[in-house]
């Protein structure tokens, strides 16, 4: 099982990293409306979808994606910040913010057809619409983005390992612990100084890390409200992974989990100092 997620994780980096790097903005676009169309399918899975439903629900969030990707600007070569994505990011982080954390409290449960159709646009559209505008901005920024999440993952598994003794939500995923929440918080935090230290020493300053501290500290929150958030739907629907694309590793919502809630809260920042 090592051994297979270690390659499958190698293919998807080496994939990831060539295709953020060489593809033209429109390509770049309709991969990420790709992922949107496969994320959606797992997700009716767990909202109970039949394969037709799944198929059809796919089918239109792939191409709201390339849609409203297209009409702000995200298939061409330019640097206009697509300043009509500002709501949907709005929408997005409103809904991670204010919503998710007395979702997980409460524990609800997705029911009917509308309400599944409705929850998987505010949680898929928006990140998949700020991958293709964070790479349109620069590749490198969309990497950091993706790696501040990774880094955090990282640190919150190493982290509680090592000293988890609090669960930090046993009734969703009881191997989470505060331990390694804070963990990651230090990760993250950590990560960010050193790429200010090393693409912007001059922005190491009082005012900025004042800045920068509560931005880094409030997208790891997010990233775990992500992890955690899938991990509800899970269990609610009775399986493992989200899905089988991807060996050794479950699904593509399985791989993005953190991405949906922390993307659009980068995108909205970068539109933010953009203007």
């Amino acid at each position: 099982m090592l051994r297979t997620r270690v390659i499958t994780a190698l293919v998807l980096v080496t994939g990831l990293l060539a295709a953020m790097f060489l593809l033209p903005a429109a390509g770049w676009l309709a991969l990420a409306a790709l992922v949107c169309a496969g994320a959606a399918w797992e997700w009716g899975g767990l909202g109970g979808f039949s394969a037709r439903q799944r198929g059809i629900f796919a089918a239109l969030m792939g191409a709201a994606c390339l849609l409203v990707g297209t009409m702000s600007g995200l298939a061409q070569e330019r640097a206009v910040p697509p300043g009509g994505l500002a709501a949907l990011y709005a929408l997005g982080g409103l809904f991670w913010l204010a919503v998710v954390p007395v979702w997980l409290a409460r524990k609800w449960r997705i029911q009917g057809l509308a309400s599944v159709v409705a929850v998987g646009l505010v949680v898929l559209l928006p990140p998949a619409l700020a991958l293709a505008h964070l790479r349109l901005v620069s590749p490198w920024v969309l990497l950091a983005a993706m790696a501040a999440v990774w880094v955090a993952d990282i640190a919150a598994y190493f982290a509680g390992r090592a000293f988890g003794r609090h669960k930090l939500a046993p009734a969703i995923s009881p191997g989470k612990t505060w331990e390694g929440a804070g963990g990651a918080v230090v990760g993250v935090l950590v990560f960010g100084l050193i790429l200010m230290a090393t693409l912007a020493p001059a922005m190491l300053n009082g005012t900025s890390l004042a800045i920068a501290a509560p931005l880094l500290i409030a997208l790891t929150a997010l990233s775990i409200q992500g992890d955690l958030f899938e991990s509800l739907l899970k269990r609610q629907a009775g399986v493992k992974d989200s899905g089988t694309l991807l060996p050794g590793h479950g699904g593509i919502l399985d791989r993005i989990d953190s991405l949906t809630s922390t993307l659009p809260l980068v995108g909205l920042v970068t539109l933010w100092f953009a203007h």
